[in-house]
């Protein structure tokens, strides 16, 4: 039987007793754990090293989780797994706004944070399956000026390169396959984040939300319905 190559995660957290906690459960899923215990230093291993997945708490000292979220800026490839112990739906909000690929509340049970985690392994593991050979890079796909290229993974807007996180990435191009049809949030939450939509879940509205700014700030042509209810369009054009 071929051995599942072993995952590297960033832990950014000042809970030692949970790092330790989650680095040895997550040995036995074949998942390496380096750990940090402030964000500062989380945030100079996460530029100087290759990880998988971050996974990044929002109360830190010398720099919390939304400070290093800026740091690392709107376009990084690495995925983030925001970890906050708040209960207030506006800061994992901020948290998708500036990046973050999705959000776990505190207290979890480790099997509920080893399922995300795998949700966001697949995710990457769909990119990395549309290879050159499959897509090659003359094969495009363009819609109301956006052109998406699967062999490269990027996506241009008026031949400008949109600067995109893996998910947003894999959400716009989802939307240009299927233009002109109502796409609703459950589809994009289970399709793009490898999870069913639970109950005011606002994930995918910001990632919506977030991709629709980034065409806006280039073209100010909206390119996006949303329809209430249903869903969202992306809109063919002329």
């Amino acid at each position: 039987m071929t051995q599942t190559l072993q995952k590297h995660i960033l832990l950014i957290d000042d809970d030692e007793e949970l790092a330790e906690l989650l680095t040895e459960y997550l040995a036995s899923e074949n998942i390496q754990v380096t750990s940090c215990l402030d964000g500062a230093s989380g945030l100079a291993k996460a530029f100087d090293s290759s990880f998988d997945l971050i996974l990044l708490d929002v109360m830190m000292p010398k720099l919390n989780g939304f400070e290093v979220l800026k740091a690392l800026g709107g376009s990084h490839k690495t995925p983030i797994l925001m970890l906050t112990a708040r209960g207030d739906d506006n800061d994992r909000i901020l948290g998708l706004e500036l990046g973050a690929d999705d959000y776990l509340a505190k207290p979890f049970k480790h099997r509920e944070l080893l399922a995300r985690i795998n949700a966001i392994f697949r995710r990457i593991a769909i990119v990395q399956e549309q290879s050159p050979k499959e897509n090659p890079p003359s094969e495009q796909l363009t819609i109301n000026s956006v052109k998406v290229n699967k062999a490269t993974r990027e996506i241009y807007c008026n031949d400008s390169l949109l600067e995109l996180t893996g998910t947003e990435y894999l959400v716009l191009a989802y939307m240009l396959e299927h233009h002109s049809i109502i796409v609703s949030k459950a589809e994009i939450s289970e399709q793009i984040l490898q999870r069913k939509l639970s109950a005011y879940d606002r994930t995918v509205d910001v990632h919506v939300g977030n991709v629709r700014r980034k065409l806006l700030a280039i073209d100010p042509v909206d390119k996006f319905k949303t329809v209430r209810g249903a869903g969202y369009v992306f809109l063919q054009g002329e």
